[in-house]
């Protein structure tokens, strides 16, 4: 059998081997096993134990699962009937629960790793544990689990194991792993001074003096792409009554995850509906829905295109929390496009041309996948219909048939929708940009335009972000770039460095000029050792350290120590240096200019 065949097969029978591992060092009678599917880069098991797993059990736990393995035993399935499985499993509670809760017609079979070890399983297995001894496998971690995700139910522990065929593919991957550790956004944000967090405001990000520049640097830039394209940005409250959501559908569908304001007015006849006055919004839609409805429209008025960047707020669990991966306060780059129908196709080719130049100045790449038809969708099925065919269209001309995947009922519950999914360096995808199609909330909002022949019609919203959430986005691109962003990104894009006090004149007189064309910079006129100015700025990773002392002063020149390594280039004249920033700065390159010879 080929190894790449059995990649998930072979995983979850190891997931079996360390379940009998576990039982084996801690006793059949001190374990309860919960569930162990496989994983992208393993698998894991859930495991109720007499006590906590530590990094000390790890070396024990691997080599009690090689012992088994060297035992060369059979997997051997068996299929069993309701009642035997309940009394098989008696002892397991988890077992049982879920046995209770498959259907009456469901197969049950159980999966035996020799004769002393038996779990629940639809399979498949390799057929001998002999199959497995050249697999490279490696504890990862083991952290809390609720069972069943339910934060009121048991505390579990995770055991997470890489698991490859090979040697060197698993060792090819810890080193991808080591080094996503040292790319952590969660480590070299606050090392490069850019944002913090603080317990008074779980998942609420404190952007500091330097990643506040960054994000503004982001946003002029987003503004700028879309100013040049007909977009119009727009501010809305960031607090709105209960009602703009009932009107909505997020009410119905979205109060769990909205931080909500108590009506000062209730008591204990108050409607439960009515308990609450006023929410944090946790999306911009309804706000952009008001603003269209404010005057009336003609079809020679659309495409209508509104870009905001409001502060927005979703209650999360506290364990979901991750950095600027998972928060609770961002902004997105959101957009709601108001549209004919006729116009849905060529608005989201426009929409993915935008897409590309943005991903493109970051040097990353992406696949498009359509999201269709959710079980508690709202509204009209064959709307439904309309929409899909309308999206499909459209990718199908763009990528080709085939050329984009199909996530079957995972779209919003107003309408289909296209996800963008990123790759970063290290080849992790990230969900980042979508376009969702909607005919549901111009209609719950009565939204109306004049057609070419007088009567009154409702438009499509296509609502779009291509970042998605701003902080997330910042998180994904300080791990790509190791926090040494682009020229045109980076906080400061110059550091100036005068060598004694008497050089500050001209560093002044620099600074300013760097300034007038548009460039960031920061300089240090302290009377201190200039090759401390110099490390102080390195640790900041900014692109250019720029030293100026008695020839540079004279010459109107400058000395350029380039990020990363010791590249120099020395007695640059300062108006060519200026130019080499505005043309990175303008043509939004991910290389730093390092020779003359490219300008």
């Amino acid at each position: 059998m080929v190894k790449e065949e059995y990649l998930d097969k072979y995983r979850h029978s190891l997931a079996h081997i360390l379940a009998k591992a576990v039982m084996e060092i801690f006793g059949k009678e001190n374990v309860q096993l919960a569930i162990g599917p496989q994983i992208s880069d393993g698998f894991y098991y859930d495991f109720l134990l007499p006590r906590n797993i530590t990094a000390d059990d790890f070396s024990t736990i691997e080599a009690k699962m090689t012992e088994i393995l060297k035992r060369r035993e059979a997997f051997t399935e068996k299929e069993i009937t309701r009642e035997e499985g309940l009394e098989m499993f008696k002892d397991q509670k988890f077992k049982v629960e879920l046995i209770n809760d498959l259907p009456e017609d469901e197969r049950l079979t159980v999966y035996y790793t020799g004769d002393d070890f038996v779990d629940l399983c639809r399979g498949p297995h390799v057929p001998n544990s002999q199959d497995l001894l050249g697999a490279s496998f490696k504890i990862k971690s083991v952290s809390g689990a609720y069972w069943r995700g339910d934060e009121h139910r048991d505390m579990l522990q995770r055991i997470y194991v890489y698991a490859f065929p090979e040697k060197d593919q698993l060792k090819e991957h810890l080193h991808m792993i080591q080094e996503a550790l040292e790319r952590d956004h969660k480590k070299i944000g606050p090392q490069l001074e850019l944002f913090m967090f603080d317990e008074t405001a779980p998942g609420m990000p404190y952007f500091l003096p330097r990643g506040w520049k960054m994000f503004n640097a982001l946003v002029d830039y987003w503004r700028d792409i879309h100013d040049r394209r007909g977009y119009l940005e727009i501010s809305a409250p960031v607090v709105n009554s209960t009602q703009l959501w009932k009107t909505s559908g997020h009410w119905a569908h979205y109060k769990e995850n909205m931080f909500l304001i108590v009506n000062e007015d209730a008591d204990e006849n108050t409607d439960p509906d009515d308990i609450f006055k006023f929410a944090l919004k946790p999306m911009n839609c309804p706000n952009a829905m008001t603003v269209f409805k404010r005057t009336a429209h003609s079809y020679k008025d659309l495409p209508i295109r509104y870009n905001e960047t409001d502060v927005i707020h979703r209650k999360e669990k506290s364990g979901q929390l991750n950095g600027l991966f998972r928060v609770q306060m961002f902004r997105q780059d959101d957009c709601h496009i108001f549209v004919t129908e006729e116009q849905i196709g060529s608005e989201i080719k426009n929409i993915m041309e935008i897409v590309n130049m943005i991903y493109k100045d970051f040097g990353l790449t992406y696949t498009a996948e359509l999201s269709t038809r959710p079980e508690d969708f709202m509204g009209d099925i064959e709307v439904w219909n309309q929409a899909e065919a309308s999206l499909k269209a459209t990718l199908n001309e763009i990528f080709g048939e085939g050329g984009y995947e199909v996530n079957e009922g995972d779209g919003a519950f107003y309408g289909p929708k296209i996800d963008l999914k990123m790759k970063d360096c290290l080849g992790r995808e990230w969900q980042t940009g979508t376009i969702q199609l909607d005919f549901q909330l111009p209609k719950n909002f009565q939204l109306k335009y004049m057609d070419k022949d007088g009567i009154q019609k409702q438009p499509v919203v296509l609502h779009r972000a291509i970042f998605g959430s701003l902080e997330r986005f910042i998180g994904i691109i300080t791990e790509n770039f190791k926090g040494a962003f682009p020229f045109w990104l980076h906080p400061y894009q110059v550091a100036l460095v005068p060598i004694r006090v008497q050089h500050n004149e001209y560093a002044k007189e620099v600074e300013e000029l760097l300034r007038d064309n548009g460039i960031r910079v920061e300089a240090d006129y302290e009377d201190a050792n200039m090759k401390e100015k110099i490390k102080k700025f390195k640790t900041f990773k900014d692109p250019y350290i720029v030293v100026l002392g008695d020839r540079e002063a004279e010459e109107r020149t400058v000395s350029i120590n380039i990020r990363g390594g010791n590249r120099q280039l020395q007695n640059v004249p300062l108006d060519t240096f200026i130019a080499m920033c505005k043309k990175m700065n303008k043509e939004h390159s991910l290389e730093l200019i390092d020779s003359l010879e490219t300008l």
